[in-house]
């Protein structure tokens, strides 16, 4: 097939409501691949990485979550990239590529010459045009994604190869569905073994979004991106009437913004939300809806939608992203008063703070 005769198709497996349990109290309220990142649903990012490919023909979304949690923002982003995007849901998990099983006759029907598989969950700048090429280069069956990384985190990811490891043993004892598919074990490892995998080295930035935490960080690197990429997406602070501008900020149109709050760096303010005079942001994500009164600070922290926060109060944590408590979030319709400090906790959603409190999960 020649190179005016490719065609690209890409999946991007965005899991299930079982899969975003580390990611409470956010994904309560929004599937976890809708989460804002950057201002933009988290799954976007590598959907418009994808849009870089050359002779992209399809982008699939494969998950186990409703149809209609994801049918607005598929039709939305498809009118948008004027490419096909579409929605694929599992009746019931698989296996980590058995949703490739599942749905074989959809993703061969544009008889592509290559497929770009992705994880919804993965944070990265997503060189898929030069991966491409190098694959091409390589003539295997695979190339794969890879970063280098510490010593330290090379034996945590051992201990856990160890431990998937003595899983997959206490399975293999276990007779599995025909379509259940583990993308590691069924396809990758055998064509590892048959020396037809290969890998491709990126430079650049790669995080998988776990929690809340590692969330506001990938946030933060999706935002540095947009310098490059997308540097009309950034607020700038120029005029009288504009707040001040620290690094890189996004600011969604719809938001109201006083010229006297002082924004940055990596902070997200999500659409109608309310800034009030003297307001100081750091490193936070602001979702719909929220008000923050006169004189506030939230550093290291995510507000949830609807949320409010009262004047002179604080909402804060030490911005530790791997650390349980390491942020400050607040759920859906948390109140916080006038004069209260909310220091390394998270609080469920419809709460009412009158008291301040610090390591605590407010239930």
């Amino acid at each position: 097939m020649g190179i005016s005769e490719e065609r690209v198709v890409a999946v991007i497996m965005v899991g299930g409501p079982t899969k975003g349990t580390r990611f409470r109290p956010l994904s309560l309220n929004v599937p976890k691949p809708l989460f804002p990142l950057a201002g933009q649903p988290m799954v976007h990012h590598p959907i418009l990485a994808c849009r870089r490919i050359p002779n992209l023909v399809q982008i699939y979304l494969i998950g186990f979550y409703e149809e209609r949690e994801f049918a607005l923002y598929v039709s939305a982003i498809s009118n948008e990239l004027r490419l096909p995007v579409r929605y694929l849901r599992e009746d019931k998990p698989h296996g980590s590529a058995g949703g490739l099983y599942s749905f074989r006759d959809y993703i061969m029907e544009e008889d592509p010459s290559h497929i770009v598989l992705l994880n919804c969950d993965v944070c990265s700048s997503f060189p898929l045009p030069d991966m491409l090429e190098a694959h091409k280069r390589y003539g295997g069956l695979g190339t794969v994604l890879v970063i280098k990384v510490s010593a330290e985190s090379a034996n945590q990811f051992a201990n856990l190869r160890r431990m998937n490891s003595f899983e997959a043993l206490q399975s293999a004892t276990k007779t599995l569905p025909a379509d259940y598919v583990r993308l590691d074990q069924d396809i990758l490892s055998p064509l590892a073994g048959k020396k037809k995998l290969y890998t491709y080295e990126t430079l650049d930035f790669w995080e998988q979004i776990k929690t809340p935490g590692i969330s506001l960080r990938c946030s933060a690197l999706y935002l540095a991106q947009y310098r490059h990429i997308s540097p009309h997406l950034l607020a700038t602070g120029n005029g009288s009437k504009s707040p001040t501008i620290i690094g890189d900020v996004y600011i969604h149109p719809s938001a109201k913004v006083h010229p006297s709050a002082k924004i940055g760096p990596n902070v997200s303010i999500s659409a109608n939300a309310r800034i009030g005079a003297g307001v100081r942001l750091i490193s936070c994500i602001i979702l719909d809806d929220v008000e923050i009164k006169e004189n506030a600070v939230v550093m290291h922290a995510i507000v949830g939608w609807k949320s409010s926060i009262g004047r002179w109060s604080r909402v804060q944590a030490e911005g530790d992203y791997n650390a349980k408590l390491g942020i400050t979030i607040l759920g859906e319709a948390v109140a916080v008063e006038d004069e209260v400090v909310v220091v390394n906790s998270i609080v469920l959603p419809n709460k009412t703070l009158n008291v301040s409190v610090q390591e605590e999960i407010i239930l």
